[in-house]
């Protein structure tokens, strides 16, 4: 019970790996703050009614801070002041190039992505500077680091977000807070599962684990993170990607390439 007396809010927690970091802090003591645009995040404080903790599942858009405001003086008036904030509400909504993504669809993706994290640790700071004690974890993405194709606003607010996770921890460090990030490759989420057959093989295939990773790795990373045990863990970008980030080229085995060209084919199940 590492969280017994500490309120926890999770953003985006309708769901996929929102949910599952919901699910993970309410079993080790948490109360929980879940906010999320869907009222499926109604079903997500359902599924929590057997841990005994307290909940509340409040319909926010957390891109806008007056939603953001309001939401935090019911949270602290109902649970108590927010004790660890997970960013991890994010939109995935444009594919397109570059040069045709609309002004709107831009905005909101940046809205999202980055102002919405950004909203919601401005209105915890003051209170986890006061007691001398907080956790911000911000649900990144792989795409912040290599980018991701046709999806440029999506790999620019999870950069942008990797940034405002080390201004945080620049400034607020020696007051107690740590501030960290997550940065999840393919996560077998609904949304992945209903990605085409030929991605998935194709991703695979440029993945070490030659698998996709589970909501709840991601759920046991952010854990730790707002756990005592990670006091010192600060301003961290911790991967969870299987080891997609790394360099897929071969260039000392033809058998291993054709072996990768064949489950990006689908011809195998990409065990080696």
């Amino acid at each position: 019970m590492r969280f017994h007396g500490k309120v926890a809010l999770v953003t985006g927690a309708g769901g996929g790996i929102g949910r599952a970091i919901a699910r993970r802090l309410a079993v080790e003591g948490a109360h929980l703050v879940l906010l999320d645009v869907n009222d499926t995040v109604d079903e997500t404080a359902g599924t929590l009614a057997g841990t005994g903790v307290q909940t509340l599942a409040l319909r926010v858009d957390v891109s806008d801070f007056v939603q953001v405001r309001d939401a935090l003086a019911t949270a602290t008036a109902r649970l108590g002041a927010i004790d660890c904030l997970i960013n991890n509400a994010g939109l995935t909504a444009t594919i397109a190039p570059l040069e045709r993504v609309e002004d709107e669809q831009w905005a909101r993706e940046i809205g999202v992505n980055l102002t919405a994290p950004f909203n919601l640790i401005r209105a915890v700071l003051p209170g986890m500077a006061a007691r001398g004690w907080g956790r911000i974890v911000n649900i990144s993405s792989a795409a912040a680091r290599g980018g991701l194709y046709r999806q440029g606003g999506y790999s620019a607010s999870k950069s942008g977000l990797l940034g405002l996770t080390r201004n945080v921890t620049l400034e607020y460090a020696a007051s107690g807070i740590t501030c960290n990030a997550v940065l999840p490759g393919l996560i077998a989420t609904p949304a992945v599962a209903r990605l085409p057959r030929t991605i998935m093989d194709y991703t695979m295939s440029m993945t070490p684990a030659r698998r996709p990773g589970t909501v709840d790795e991601i759920a046991a990373v952010v854990a730790f993170l707002c756990s005592e045990e990670a006091a010192y863990v600060n301003g961290a970008e911790i991967d969870v990607d299987g080891g997609s980030r790394l360099c897929p080229t071969v260039l000392g085995s033809s058998r291993e390439v054709e072996r990768r060209l064949a489950i990006a084919a689908g011809q195998t199940g990409g065990q080696p």
